[in-house]
C-alpha cells in the first residue's frame, strides 16, 4: 500500500476526531436549562457533527483501503460541510454581537432590554405561540425558586450577580419601584408605572415575570453567552477541519501520482 494512502487514512481519522467537539457543543446546548426550553441551535449543531463524523469515517475507510470513489465523495462532502460549518459560525457571531445588560443604581445585577438584541433573536421570542411554549418550560425549572433558598435579605439579593434570565424573569424590573419581600415576592407601588412589564408582574410563583419583555431579554442574554461559548468551539473545529482538508487534498494528489508512476513502471516492465 502506498505511503500516501496510509497518511490519507490517518489524516481523515483526525476529521472523525474533530467531529467530537462539534457533537459535544450541540449536546451541551441541548442539556442546558435555557437552551432546552428554546430548542433552536442544538439540533443543527448535532446534525452537522454527525455528518462530519460519517464523512470522516468514509474518508478514513477510503484512505486505508484505497477506495478512490469513496475518497472523492469524502473530499466533496467534507468541503460542503466545512462551508456549512463556516456559515454557522459566522451566523452565530452575527446574531449574538448585539445585546448587553444595563446597570441600575444600588444593584449588582444587570437589567436587560429586548430591543438591544438582534432582530433574528427577537423574532424567536416575540411571537406568542413560541413564547407560550418557552414560558411554560421555564416555569417548570428551578431557575427562580432557587433564589429563595440562596438570598434571605434584600441587601444580599441586591448585591447578587444574578444570571440574565434570573434578573429578567424572577423579579420585576427595577424601574417599576416594587418593594422587596423575597426574591420572587414583591409589593407593588401605589402609583403603578405604566410600563407593561410592571403590569405583567405577578406574585404567583408560576407566573412571576415570565410574560415580561424583560424575561425574553434575559433569556436571549443567556442564549448569547451559551451560543458564543459554543461558537468558539465550532470555530476551533472549523480551523482544524480546514487544515486537515488541505493536507488530505495534498495526500490524495500524491497518492494519485504514485498510482500513475506505479502503472507506468508496470507498463515499462511489461514492454521489456
Amino acid at each position: 500500500m502506498p505511503l500516501s494512502n496510509n497518511v490519507l487514512g490517518c489524516i481523515n481519522f483526525i476529521s472523525v476526531l474533530l467531529s467530537i467537539p462539534v457533537l459535544g457543543a450541540g449536546i451541551w446546548l441541548a442539556m442546558g436549562t435555557v437552551n432546552s426550553c428554546v430548542k433552536l441551535l442544538q439540533w443543527p449543531v448535532i446534525i452537522l457533527g454527525i455528518l462530519i463524523l460519517l464523512v470522516g469515517l468514509a474518508g478514513f475507510i477510503g484512505g486505508f483501503w484505497r477506495v478512490t470513489w469513496l475518497l472523492v465523495v469524502y473530499l466533496l462532502a467534507m468541503l460542503a460541510l466545512i462551508v456549512l460549518l463556516g456559515i454557522l459560525v459566522g451566523f452565530i457571531y452575527m446574531v449574538t454581537i448585539k445585546g448587553s445588560g444595563h446597570p441600575e443604581p444600588s444593584r449588582a445585577y444587570l437589567e436587560y432590554s429586548l430591543q438591544d438584541f438582534s432582530g433574528y433573536l427577537r423574532r424567536r421570542v416575540q411571537r406568542s405561540y413560541k413564547w407560550d411554549r418557552i414560558r411554560t418550560c421555564l416555569s417548570t425549572t428551578s431557575i427562580c425558586p432557587e433564589l429563595n433558598q440562596t438570598y434571605t435579605s434584600a441587601l444580599d439579593f441586591f448585591n447578587a450577580h444574578l444570571s440574565p434570565i434570573q434578573s429578567g424573569c424572577c423579579k420585576p424590573p427595577t424601574k417599576c419601584g416594587f418593594t422587596y419581600v423575597n426574591p420572587t415576592y414583591w409589593i407593588s407601588p401605589i402609583d403603578m408605572n405604566a410600563d407593561m412589564d410592571c403590569l405583567q408582574w405577578s406574585n404567583d410563583q408560576n407566573a412571576l415575570c415570565y410574560a415580561c419583555d424583560s424575561c425574553k431579554a434575559g433569556l436571549l442574554a443567556n442564549l448569547k453567552v451559551d451560543w458564543l461559548k459554543a461558537d468558539v468551539i465550532l470555530l476551533l473545529a472549523l480551523i482544524g477541519l480546514i487544515i486537515v482538508y488541505i493536507i488530505g487534498c495534498c495526500a490524495f494528489r500524491n497518492a494519485k501520482t504514485e498510482d500513475i508512476f506505479r502503472k507506468y513502471r508496470q507498463g515499462q516492465q511489461g514492454y521489456t
